[in-house]
């Protein structure tokens, strides 16, 4: 079978209680691809996943895995499909249970093949540990472990990340990386932080109440979303309109593809006062590590600049410019 005919959703539409939560979701993971599925809180993220695994009944379309639809819990009479698992922000492991008897009762593996998932998932030293005396960051990844041990063709992922800190995320991270590099596990990841899926998928998809509203490789959806919900998901983003639009892009009367223009503040420089661009005042400048953010206040609005250095104090007068090749999105 041809690996774009891994899963497909075709018309996915679930309706509750009078209200919209899924419309329309039309869309293929080839074997192997890594796909991403953005949106706010409430967008229906969770709920597409959950249809993809066989958890939630769908009010219209169908999913597929190889070929075999995907029957949902009106169907059949344990929900679930054969080849798909779901790891959600919650372990929900058995408790006080020794790791080592969570992970042989789930195992369908031969011995080399689970030594390798406990390897990946760095918990060969948890064996003897019971589940209550692990920390969430160690529970998560046994509880991707039992999964894996049931040998899945799909891992879907539903903000994994989410009740971890800053180093146990990190390490799942590249677990989730490890997962489908050395163990060949296709991966669906949901997730409300870009730096989550910006830097993992091949392919982004961005949700907005129950719909598919873009689709594309991660840097295309960062530099040029389709509208303002879009950019706001994936990071700080400047919008201009009327003549401090024109007077970014030179372009004093010429026929634009929209009325409003969405920059990211890393696609913008400062010049001195006096240079061709936008004039403004520098109203603050803060340190954020690995770079500066400027505040500057143009004639009708406040955006920001990213600098690699403050070399522009706060009041004076400076130009703001589009950077060489800068990536913009316009909107109506």
């Amino acid at each position: 079978m041809p690996d774009t005919d891994f899963l497909a959703v075709a018309n996915i539409s679930l309706e509750e209680r009078g209200a919209t939560v899924l419309k329309n979701i039309n869309f293929e993971q080839p074997l192997g691809r890594k796909l991403a599925l953005a949106g706010e809180s409430g967008a229906g993220k969770s709920t597409l996943l959950q249809v993809i695994a066989g958890l939630v009944q769908p009010t219209a379309g169908e999913v597929r895995l190889t070929g075999r639809r995907v029957r949902g819990p009106q169907e059949v009479l344990v929900p679930g499909h054969p080849g798909i698992v779901y790891l959600s922000q919650k372990s929900d492991l058995p408790k006080s249970l020794r790791v080592e008897q969570v992970l042989r009762y789930a195992n369908k593996r031969p011995a080399a093949e689970a030594q390798q998932v406990y390897e990946v998932c760095r918990i060969s030293g948890l064996m003897a540990r019971r589940t209550n005396q692990l920390s969430g960051g160690e529970q998560q990844r046994v509880a991707l472990a039992r999964l894996l041990l049931t040998a899945p063709r799909l891992l879907l992922l539903d903000e994994p990340f989410s009740n971890l800190d800053r180093v146990h995320k990190q390490q799942l991270q590249t677990i989730i990386r490890e997962v489908g590099e050395e163990l060949r596990i296709t991966c669906l990841l949901v997730s409300h932080d870009p730096t989550d899926t910006l830097p993992w998928a091949d392919e982004l998809m961005v949700l907005e109440r129950g719909r598919l509203v873009q689709q594309g490789p991660p840097e295309q959806v960062y530099r040029q979303p389709v509208s303002e919900y879009v950019a706001a998901l994936f990071g700080d983003y400047n919008r201009l309109d009327g003549a401090a639009m024109r007077a970014l892009l030179a372009a004093p009367s010429r026929k634009l593809p929209g009325s409003v223009l969405l920059v990211r503040p890393e696609n913008l420089v400062l010049a001195p006062a006096g240079h061709p661009g936008v004039a403004g005042i520098m109203r603050a400048v803060r340190f954020l590590g690995s770079y500066y953010e400027a505040e500057v206040q143009l004639a009708a609005t406040l955006i920001r600049v990213r600098l690699p250095a403050a070399t522009v104090a706060p009041g004076v007068a400076v130009v703001v410019v589009l950077a060489p090749d800068a990536p913009v999105s316009f909107i109506d």
